[in-house]
């Protein structure tokens, strides 16, 4: 006899989805997801573009309701899709009122999908249109530490808005850098799974007034949902388990982690 899943949890304090892929999701009509979603009072949900051909998608989606945003960039995979044209589609949306980062960019070398440097030169464009457009950045970076933080260090100055870097997977050197230059770090299902360790140790390192919840989704999904694909009304087993691991009450996170998403990507003008 299979076990039974828990149902998901609802938390009377709303919370915040600082990160999914909503045109990535498939096992169910998107209707269907984001009713669900409302459901476990998830207040806003904030969906990333990754590559030219869906940065107008997450535009669109974005505008389906007032409480979903989007983010224009494109990931390190797809860097070598990167050229005049996508940056300047880019910096023409990156003001939009309902578009609240730079994002998904960065460094990937464990699959390196893309020429090194070729990403680097991209990550570092992006970056400045961060810059120009007083906009918070979502950073992607894997098997990337010491050039990740040897390109931030080039934008200290100038990057006024830091962001986050999401699902972080990353040792404790890049932690601690981005943690000390007011950066939050995003943390998803992967803190559930029982070999993450590490990442569970990154969370105990990070004050909660740096840590931000995310999904992932269609990607990482948390226990006891591994094997389904991920959605964004996952997201209180996230919380949970950042509770869990920090040792604080899960009210604390819940209402920390929502400032922590409010200041960084809704701030009050």
């Amino acid at each position: 006899m299979s076990k039974k899943r828990r149902e998901i949890p609802v938390f009377d304090h709303p919370i915040i989805e600082t990160h999914c892929h909503l045109d990535y999701l498939k096992e169910r009509p998107l209707e269907e997801t984001l009713a669900q979603t409302r459901q476990v009072n998830i207040e806003r949900v904030i969906t990333i573009a990754v590559a030219p051909d869906n940065l107008a998608k997450v535009r669109e989606l974005s505008a389906k309701a007032s409480w979903l945003y989007g983010t224009q960039g494109i990931h390190p995979h797809e860097a070598e899709t990167y050229n005049d044209a996508v940056e300047a589609e880019i910096r023409a949306h990156a003001r939009d009122e309902k578009i609240v980062a730079v994002g998904e960019i960065g460094l990937d070398y464990f699959y390196d999908k893309a020429d090194r440097a070729t990403q680097q030169d991209v990550f570092r464009r992006q970056l400045q249109i961060a810059c120009d457009n007083d906009r918070p950045v979502v950073i992607h970076s894997r098997e990337a530490d010491e050039e990740t933080i040897a390109i931030l260090k080039e934008f200290e100055q100038s990057l006024k808005r830091r962001g986050v870097i999401h699902s972080f997977t990353s040792g404790p050197g890049l932690a601690q850098y981005a943690l000390d230059q007011g950066w939050n770090l995003g943390f998803n299902g992967i803190t559930t799974f029982n070999k993450a360790e590490n990442v569970r140790d990154i969370v105990r390192m990070a004050p909660i007034s740096q840590i931000l919840l995310e999904t992932d989704a269609p990607f990482l999904t948390p226990v006891p949902y591994r094997g389904k694909e991920n959605a964004p009304f996952y997201l209180p087993f996230v919380a949970e388990k950042i509770a869990e691991v920090k040792g604080l009450p899960l009210n604390n996170v819940i209402t920390q982690t929502y400032h922590n998403s409010l200041r960084t990507f809704f701030p009050t003008p």
